[in-house]
């Protein structure tokens, strides 16, 4: 009767051990599962750089919708190349354009307005939209200043690949 106790707890000791061993391996893969997976969240404006590049690279075509182009308004053409100037020190976009006076009617508080402005176009990585937004808004002199986001569906792909060299990853 003791042989068949002994052998019976060395039986449970030994299932003890294998769940146990098994649970520790199972949290370790979860625990290391998560881990990636907000490191791979975190890392995906790099992560998705790459994979365009490689796409680029092995198809010899563009990815629709990486690059952007931004229009922004300005009072007059020196606070214009002023925010420009301010928008590529910081790296944010490849290229500006300054486009010389618009007649611009918009409503303000109710009433329309009748004014002149100055447009630029911002390229950009679609990527970047919001830090060129957050930084316009902080400088720019008009309380809601116009930044509209159209993005790029196709183009010219060494042109493209000069915009990725020009602003860095996130």
């Amino acid at each position: 009767m003791v042989f068949v106790a002994t052998n019976r707890m060395e039986w449970l000791f030994q299932r003890w051990l294998k769940d146990a061993v098994f649970h520790s391996v199972f949290r370790s893969v979860l625990l290391m599962s998560c881990v990636l997976l907000v490191l791979s969240v975190s890392m995906y404006p790099g992560l998705w750089s790459i994979g365009v590049q490689l796409h680029s690279a092995f198809t010899g075509s563009y990815v629709p919708g990486h690059h952007s182009v931004l229009l922004l308004n300005s009072p007059n053409e020196q606070a214009a190349k002023d925010i420009g100037r301010a928008i590529m020190e910081r790296r944010l976009a490849a290229s500006i354009n300054i486009l010389s006076r618009t007649s611009t009617m918009y409503y303000w508080k109710g009433e329309i307005q009748d004014a002149s402005e100055i447009l630029m176009l911002v390229k950009t990585k679609t990527s970047r939209i919001q830090q060129v937004i957050d930084y316009v808004r902080s400088i720019h002199p008009y309380a809601n200043p116009e930044v509209l986001s159209l993005t790029v569906e196709d183009g010219s792909l060494p042109y493209m690949k000069w915009m990725d060299e020009a602003i860095p990853d996130d």
